[in-house]
């Protein structure tokens, strides 16, 4: 079962190189302990621009969606962030995730700009699956109608 208030957000497109990154699409789900349904907002950019665009915003049955939500949650609970933060995605997919909850706070990130360098830690190959999995789950409920 998953926290009863959460909030996460996945962003296609972090890694820059000269210049800080151009995300192509961004994703935020939250759930509000008084609320029963999860709110998608997503933004994604068309090719050539550079500028989000907002699509319009959903609502999902948070019951509905609690198994792969909580499958999200536990797969972070497991996996590595990068250290120092922003040093380098260690995931290999330009992708971030942040998820926000009473019981846990992970996001993972990459260089941006002139910055970044080496990690830390770095993530197993078993590691980075899971971690593939969870962006897919992301997808997947932004995805929904």
């Amino acid at each position: 079962m998953p926290p009863s208030e959460y909030s996460f957000r996945l962003q296609k497109g972090i890694v820059g190189g000269f210049a800080p990154p151009t995300p192509d699409y961004v994703h935020t789900v939250t759930k509000a302990s008084n609320n029963t349904n999860l709110l998608v907002a997503s933004a994604f950019r068309q090719d050539g621009t550079r500028q989000l665009q907002d699509a319009l915003p959903k609502s999902l049955s948070a019951t509905d969606h609690d198994a792969l939500v909580d499958e999200l949650h536990s797969i972070l609970k497991e996996l590595p962030m990068e250290s120092p933060p922003g040093s380098e995605d260690i995931y290999g997919l330009n992708t971030s995730i942040a998820w926000g909850s009473e019981d846990l706070e992970w996001y993972n990130g990459g260089p941006q700009g002139c910055g970044g360098g080496t990690s830390d830690v770095q993530a197993t190959d078993e590691q980075k699956a899971k971690f593939k999995r969870a962006v897919d789950i992301v997808n997947e409920l932004a995805s929904k109608e």
